[in-house]
């Protein structure tokens, strides 16, 4: 690709790395194979919670091809910590969060089925696996429980002895006070309860680990399937002990999709490069799809009580919440953010609402951690308070887009009762422009002859808002947050002008190699095929935040931003050097550095060759060579907003729903590459329609199964489960950052749920049904909402 024009920000480019992912060229861990290479494969708990009497190994060590076998007591001798929680939250009294402990084997208890009890390390996967099988533990099995409505009761079965009633925290946000002063006096208060279903994240690429120990040097190397490198070297080295910092090297390589359940750290990562040195040989493992099932970090899963106080004229006086949040058997890496900070600061929507208060308890249960899925925390909040306003809207009888129009906040900056301080918006614009793509207009015909076919049909908004970046750091620290969330980039100019950068970023799947080269390239006027762009390794990126909450453009573009400024300035001075002018005077453009008022000029590659030739430079100004770093902690979230509306037909007979209609409306700012844009507004709203339709991780309530297990009961949305959607932009530049970008990478999975249940909830004229809303519930529905209206 020649033509500049055609490549920068702006540009629908087609993705660089796509070439090598089609052609089967990716380098992900499960392609990479080491020297004298083993293999481990994990024992787990069969039962939900058990007492471990004893394990006895003596068969294992003797099977074919089995090099060793670890248990937590071998960590534990070793004086290895267990696996943390990165984000503090304290209870509504003061108190920290009760923190049960969470080893990296289980030590003498297990809390889940699929908990980790041992590692058998073999020459190969199947003689690993099955030796596992020979390794005889006897258990005390002990009341499990995995029902949230029932594990604060008395009398139920508890998790960790350190937190009581299975409550890590009991959080609150907003105004009481004045919450309770605006439910006083309102007219009218709308009430209603939600459940927020549990689900079980699926990435094409399993997880994967190779730990690696190189005795010569004392230097321990893990290849894994991570969304934060750093983050995972950090955690491995300063809090669960597995070797200094500096001796630790984390690559990421090619990562086949996270959605938030890679950016955790696990015990299989951990104790496959903890026992690389102790067996003496690199370790890998892959998971198989049931471990994954079992043990990936699972998502969501609340249940919800919310109040919304009305005046006379549809006019949001108030909104109180109460949340009880799953957080599994023990606390994953970023857990206690997710429904509290990350959900309850969000609960004003895209709403002017004068009070709000929200109180959330954290509780345990003996089921798989839970912590962040794709939004985590934003479809949450957008969900409630989605639904509860269209709610409100039909019990006052307005349209629903007119309640929403008579509720918007219009005028920017807007502080939230909620912490977040919104900085710029246009809800109007997104709203008008998604009727008109979705003709709602038109729908009281469509619905008449879909009546006529015995059909129902039904529309749903959701106007949603979410905070991205997550950041800045003195923010979050205040929040919590046990890291600084800014990133890093590195921009490195070789002498022959072709650039490598640098990024604290990681790419899963996002297109960073390309909207990140359109970026350089723009700035540079240089083609993108002269531009590199390297994340994923900490031995190569000095350090780096990794990839969520859509911060990788806001933030990690930014930092890039910040590193070419430095860079343009010194290669100025350069230029200037070169053609006798002075600083001020030298303009770049288009990649050209030009003395203004003259016919002086320089090519980009004609400078930097000079910055490494270095010919005659005044020592005092100028040293040689163009590489420059930037950190870049931004000074507000962002703020991406927007409309969907959802149009659905239902078969009364069967109650089978088709989406006849998607649209949405987004407003992410600035936008790089549009192409990519949209692939990841669909990829978001393929995970919300698996979330509304189909998708519901179940736990046997006696037993405490997984019921879910694999794909033959955990339903995943396939092609035909999904429309064509019809996507829509607008446009209001974030201020908070230098491109004024917002992220784009969650908001298809925090909008749409909400505006799927609306839809099929107007279609059968129901207050509510649960999540997913399979053919058998939307039946059911229908069955029971019929002699009501035959009644009435």
């Amino acid at each position: 690709m020649s033509d500049l024009s055609e490549q920068g920000v702006g540009k629908p480019v087609r993705r660089k790395e796509d070439f090598r992912f089609i052609t089967g060229n990716g380098h992900y861990t499960d392609d990479i194979s080491r020297p004298h290479q083993t293999h481990g494969y994990f024992l787990r708990s069969p039962h939900a919670h058990a007492k471990i009497r004893s394990i006895d190994t003596k068969a294992v060590l003797a099977a074919p091809g089995v090099l060793a076998i670890f248990t937590g007591k071998d960590i534990a001798a070793d004086k290895l910590g267990g696996l943390i929680c990165g984000w503090t939250v304290h209870s509504k009294d003061g108190s920290a969060m009760k923190v049960g402990p969470h080893p990296v084997l289980a030590l003498d208890t297990v809390r889940y089925v699929g908990d980790h009890v041992a590692l058998v390390v073999a020459e190969t996967h199947e003689e690993a696996k099955s030796a596992a099988e020979l390794i005889e533990v006897d258990y005390e099995e002990l009341p499990a429980i995995v029902s949230l409505a029932d594990c604060e009761k008395p009398g139920a079965p508890q998790v960790h002895p350190e937190a009581p009633h299975n409550i890590c925290f009991e959080w609150e946000l907003g105004n009481k006070a004045e919450t309770e002063a605006a439910f006083a006096r309102a007219t009218k208060v709308v009430k209603i309860d939600l459940v927020n279903n549990r689900l079980i994240p699926n990435a094409m690429e399993p997880r994967a680990a190779i730990g690696e120990y190189d005795k010569g040097t004392g230097g321990y190397t893990l290849h894994t399937t991570s969304q934060n490198p750093h983050v995972a070297r950090l955690v491995l080295s300063a809090f669960v002990g597995v070797a200094p910092e500096h001796k630790l090297r984390v690559i990421a390589p090619d990562v086949g999709g996270g959605f938030g359940s890679k950016i955790f750290i696990y015990a299989e990562e951990t104790a496959c490069v903890w026992a690389a040195a102790k067996v003496g040989r690199p370790i890998k493992w892959t998971a198989e799809r049931s471990e994954s099932f079992m043990s990936d970090a699972h998502g969501r899963d609340h249940l919800s009580h919310a109040e919304l106080a009305l005046d006379a004229n549809g006019k949001i006086l108030g909104l109180r919440v109460k949340t009880i949040a799953n957080l599994g058997a023990y606390l994953s890496t970023f857990s206690a953010a997710v429904p509290t900070y990350l959900y309850g600061t969000l609960l004003s929507g895209q709403y002017d609402i004068p009070a709000i208060y929200v109180e959330v308890d954290g509780v345990y249960t003996h089921t798989a951690p839970v912590d962040a899925y794709r939004g985590a925390g934003r479809p949450e909040a957008t969900f409630l308070i989605e639904r509860i306003v269209e709610t409100a809207a039909r019990e006052t009888g307005l349209d629903p887009a007119e309640f929403r129009r008579r509720n918007f906040i219009r005028a920017f900056p807007h502080q939230t009762p909620v912490i977040m301080n919104y900085d710029a918006g246009n809800y109007d614009a997104s709203l008008d422009k998604a009727m008109e793509i979705a003709d709602v207009k038109g729908f009281a015909v469509r619905k008449a002859e879909a009546a006529r076919r015995g059909k129902l049909r039904g529309l749903g908004y959701s106007t949603y808002i979410e905070a991205c970046g997550i950041a800045p750091s003195a923010a979050v620290g205040s929040l919590g947050a046990g890291v600084g969330l800014w990133e890093s980039a590195e921009v490195r100019v070789n002498p022959t002008g072709n650039v490598e950068v640098l990024t604290g970023s990681h790419s899963h799947g996002q297109g960073h190699e390309t909207t990140f080269a359109q970026l350089v390239s723009s700035r540079l006027g240089i083609p993108i095929d002269q531009i590199e762009i390297v994340h994923g390794d900490t031995d190569k990126v000095q350090f780096g935040m990794g990839t969520y909450g859509s911060r990788s453009g806001a933030v990690g573009m930014s930092a890039i931003v910040k590193a070419l400024d430095k860079v343009e300035a010194k290669a100025k001075k350069i230029a200037a050097h070169l053609m006798e002018a002075a600083v001020e005077d030298v303009v770049f453009q288009e990649g050209r550095f030009t003395v203004q008022g003259t016919d002086k000029s320089l090519a980009w590659a004609e400078v930097t060759l000079a910055a490494y030739t270095a010919h005659g430079f005044p020592s005092s100004e100028i040293e040689p060579g163009l590489k420059e770093t930037s950190f870049y902690d931004p000074s507000n979230f962002t703020f991406p907003a927007g409309c969907h509306i959802c149009e659905v037909e239902i078969d009364p007979e069967t109650g089978v729903l088709d989406i006849a209609n998607f649209v949405a409306v987004d407003d992410f700012g600035t936008i790089i590459n549009p192409m990519i844009v949209e692939g990841q507004v669909h990829g978001g709203i393929a995970q919300g329609v698996g979330q509304a339709l189909l998708e519901l991780g179940v736990y046997d309530n006696d037993s405490g199964q997984l019921v879910t297990g694999s794909f033959m009961d955990y339903c995943m949305p396939r092609a035909d489960n999904v429309p064509s959607f019809r996507l829509g932009f607008t446009k209001t530049e974030c201020p908070s950052n230098p491109l004024g970008m917002k992220g784009c990478g969650e908001a298809g999975a925090i909008a749409s749920p909400p505006a799927i249940i609306n839809a099929i909830t107007d279609a059968l004229g129901i207050r509510d049904i649960e999540m997913p809303a399979t053919p058998a519930r939307i039946w059911k529905a229908i069955q029971s909402s019929r002699p009501r209206a035959a009644a009435e």
